[in-house]
């Protein structure tokens, strides 16, 4: 196996797995719309591209001995904008990809899946979408049930990826830590909810070490699984003066879950290495060295972004037939 093209290469996970690739002596190429960067500065491979733009998308998939496909609309207020949309791009481009290509697959999918449970769950645990975000992952898993396809649940990512991408400030670590230096005070809603956390660099290990695997199916990847209460005293342990403010009320929160990544230390012995605090001193420094000039531009926020240029992303859907 040599080529190896990255779908959404461009983004916040893409900048991780793009870079650890490359340096494994793979041929990397990327091909993402660009729809959150205005410029793509890697010296790889790159071709700008829509992944609804089934025509130039198949050139690439000639070329590629396997496909990294990170491709998404993420998140659930992000994703519930425009649920046409989301489907179209969540959903219906894996689809597509099902039918028309036979190389090796790494997809990334979400722990959102399973919606709010009480209990710590793996692979075989119920699914309970509640969100379109979650639905559409869900169907697109089902679409390379058959496939040559390895597929991750991801849990809640946290940290810097790289040095190019665009970083989301929008995941509860990030925003944390953020919030913890630009107000000095954090708000907590009940608390108790838990999130599995996973440095958005132990994404791109996972992937990486299993691109000429013979692993098929679904992997939960997680390093811990933190309750938020628990999560805003560990970002006090990094700003002394912070002041959290506790609301003890009943939270309704559809992520509200925990997960084992017992089956993906054991089938390929997959262990996080990047812990919380790391995350959390990378966001501060960036921070605290105004290395980010404005760290409330819904540029940072899927959600905030999409809102804001939504024409843009409502261009009309590529057609094989132009109407009269």
């Amino acid at each position: 196996m040599k080529n190896v093209l990255i779908v959404g290469g461009a983004g916040y996970v893409g900048g991780a797995i793009t870079d650890l690739i490359q340096q494994s002596n793979y041929n990397v190429r990327v091909y993402d719309a660009l729809i959150y960067e205005d410029s793509f500065r890697k010296p790889v491979d790159f071709v700008y591209g829509d992944v609804r733009d089934h025509d130039k998308l198949s050139e690439q998939l000639k070329w590629a001995d396997a496909v990294v496909w990170l491709a998404a609309i993420v998140g659930d207020g992000a994703c519930q904008l425009n649920p046409e949309l989301t489907k179209s791009i969540n959903q219906d481009s894996v689809a597509w990809l099902a039918d028309n290509y036979n190389g090796r697959i790494v997809f990334m999918s979400t722990c959102s899946v399973y919606g709010a449970q009480n209990k710590e769950l793996n692979e075989n645990s119920p699914t309970n979408p509640l969100s379109i975000y979650a639905e559409t992952k869900l169907n697109a898993e089902k679409f390379l049930k058959h496939k040559n396809a390895i597929i991750f649940r991801l849990g809640t990512l946290f940290g810097v990826g790289d040095l190019y991408s665009r970083i989301r400030l929008d995941l509860v670590v990030n925003i944390l830590t953020v919030r913890a230096y630009l107000e000095g005070q954090i708000s907590v809603f009940g608390g108790d909810q838990f999130r599995p956390l996973l440095h958005v660099k132990d994404v791109a290990r996972a992937v990486l070490m299993n691109l000429e695997t013979d692993h098929k199916g679904i992997f939960n990847l997680a390093r811990q699984n933190v309750r938020i209460m628990d999560l805003a005293y560990q970002v006090r342990m990094h700003f002394p003066d912070l002041i959290i403010d506790h609301t003890d009320m009943p939270f309704q929160d559809t992520r509200n879950y925990r997960v084992s990544a017992k089956k993906a230390e054991e089938t390929f012995s997959f262990r996080s290495i990047h812990s919380v605090d790391e995350g959390i001193e990378e966001l501060k420094y960036l921070v605290e060295t105004k290395r980010i000039k404005d760290l409330k531009s819904p540029r940072y926020s899927n959600q905030a972004y999409l809102k804001e240029h939504y024409e843009e992303l409502m261009i009309e859907k590529f057609k094989e037939v132009e109407a009269a």
